[in-house]
């Protein structure tokens, strides 16, 4: 396994060219791509040329930044101009963006060397990557079982080495819980604190870009390099950020000055008892490097399933709206009419978990059922929000398993959307809340799946995570595990 920071000092000194880590890469993923089918779209030549500007910085004596040559997958509902961006659809299958968006300028600028885009389940609504109107991505540690959703692409592709790191969106848990069955890190940062430019809309007040990688730091290096306020987004935080690299320290503050609260509500039926165990020797373990440790309550944080589904489809229902065949994307052939061809068109570009959210959030929406569905969700959205604000007066971060169970077969719940839709259990309140939230390897079941613990903190402590997670992670071996395909 190589990290930035590794591979950084190994272009710097000059042991190996960007090219050469670039068409290394390009060769994992044509041997894995068979098994795995991370990438819907693999831009090797591109990938090439950017790798040999970096080269040509360093024959002339320039300095590059830390992730100038590093390989990076990003997820296919992130716009990137020329380069097509389906969202998993096929209602966008000849969809190429005429800009760029914010967050891979900022990696273009940086030097990143971005390698294809990745699968995911359509338009970010899934928690398997079996959505995709493309293909089904396979779990690395086990391909007959998915990678998690949506971005299960991305956290494949990062786990099997075919990428460092990786983009990813977060609406309810979309890279966290992908972390979390693929054995890598993943967070979901403050809302508003990177920019969703060029992010295809799921639901706009949950959406959220965040980082994959192996490691903690290499996550914290590519928050680093994207977050930042972003004037063409209107929901942008124009607050500074912290120095997320420095902050990483090898023990955690004096005994008792980090204080972690336990969420009393993530630990009833449905919670695996392998994932269980593995998160209490991870509580443990932190409670041994000098943190505090004590069960809070969130009274509404099981409330926040219900919740979701109906303000996150009745969000889609709105920016959905725009694929109507007319502007740019699919269009049917055959249609008697203007309505006919809306009709039509939608119904054979959408697939069918699109169809469903999209029809649950019409309903929520429409005249007598607004405010006993969307308006009464948006107050216990509310509820959920002041739960965390009376459990960060009492601590720190809060911890919980990220996902009930460990990575399912493919093909097992399909056929049972509600059973699908409690994968994001632990997930969906941080969302609702707009905290940030990051998923840490701690451990494998008995048939050797990885296990995430999820970390919150309060808006605009992800700081504070990352030094968490950084003493957890070096404390321990799980992250150096990789799975042999």
């Amino acid at each position: 396994m190589v990290s930035i920071s590794e591979i950084h000092q190994q272009l710097i000194s000059k042991q190996r060219s960007a090219v050469e880590i670039t068409q290394e890469a390009l060769e994992n993923i044509n041997q894995l791509e068979p098994k795995l089918k991370s990438f819907i779209c693999v831009t090797a030549e591109k990938a090439i040329a950017q790798a040999s500007q970096v080269d040509a910085k360093i024959a002339a004596g320039e300095k590059i930044g830390p992730l100038a040559g590093i390989p990076i997958a990003v997820k296919d509902n992130i716009c990137t101009r020329g380069i097509p961006t389906t969202c998993g659809s096929k209602i966008l299958e000849n969809f190429i963006p005429p800009y760029e968006s914010t967050v891979t300028q900022k990696l273009v600028g940086a030097g990143a060397v971005i390698l294809g885009k990745t699968n995911l389940d359509e338009f970010a609504m899934g928690s398997s990557t079996e959505n995709s109107a493309y293909q089904v991505t396979a779990n690395p540690w086990d391909v007959k079982r998915v990678p998690g959703g949506s971005s299960g692409g991305s956290a494949a592709a990062v786990a099997s080495a075919e990428s460092v790191v990786a983009l990813g969106s977060d609406t309810g848990g979309s890279i966290r819980q992908p972390a979390s069955f693929c054995g890598v890190v993943g967070i979901k940062p403050t809302y508003g604190l990177v920019s969703r430019y060029g992010l295809v809309a799921y639901a706009s007040s949950m959406d959220q870009i965040g980082p994959l990688s192996r490691t903690v730091k290499d996550s914290a290096i590519l928050l680093q390099a994207i977050a930042g306020y972003d004037p063409k987004d209107s929901t942008s935080l124009n607050v500074p950020i912290p120095d997320y690299i420095a902050n990483l320290k090898p023990n955690l503050k004096p005994k008792g000055q980090i204080r972690i609260g336990l969420i009393k509500e993530t630990f009833g039926q449905g919670l695996d008892s392998s994932v269980l165990q593995a998160f209490t020797k991870a509580v443990e373990l932190l409670q041994e490097l000098g943190a505090e440790i004590q069960v809070i309550s969130c009274p509404r944080f099981s409330y926040g399933l219900p919740t979701y589904y109906i303000i996150a489809p009745s969000e889609a229902s709105a920016n959905l709206a725009r694929y109507d065949g007319v502007k740019y994307g699919f269009r049917t052939r055959e249609s008697e009419n203007l309505l006919n061809m809306y009709t039509k068109t939608r119904s054979e570009g959408f697939g069918l978990e699109v169809k469903r959210r999209i029809m649950i959030g019409t309903y929520a929406l429409s005249a007598g059922y607004y405010d006993a569905y969307y308006l009464k969700a948006q107050k216990v959205r509310t509820l959920i929000k002041e739960d965390f604000n009376k459990a960060f007066a009492k601590v720190d971060i809060l911890a919980c398993p990220t996902s009930s169970t460990t990575a399912f077969k493919v093909g097992e719940k399909t056929d049972d959307p509600l059973s699908m839709y409690l994968s994001d259990l632990m997930t969906i309140p941080v969302n609702l809340a707009g905290l940030p939230a990051l998923s840490v390897p701690c451990g494998f079941d008995q048939q050797g799946l990885p296990i995430g613990m999820q970390l919150i903190s309060n808006v605009l402590k992800e700081d504070l995570l990352f030094e968490v997670a950084y003493v957890y992670e070096q404390s321990n071996n799980w992250y150096k595990f990789q799975p042999q395909l």
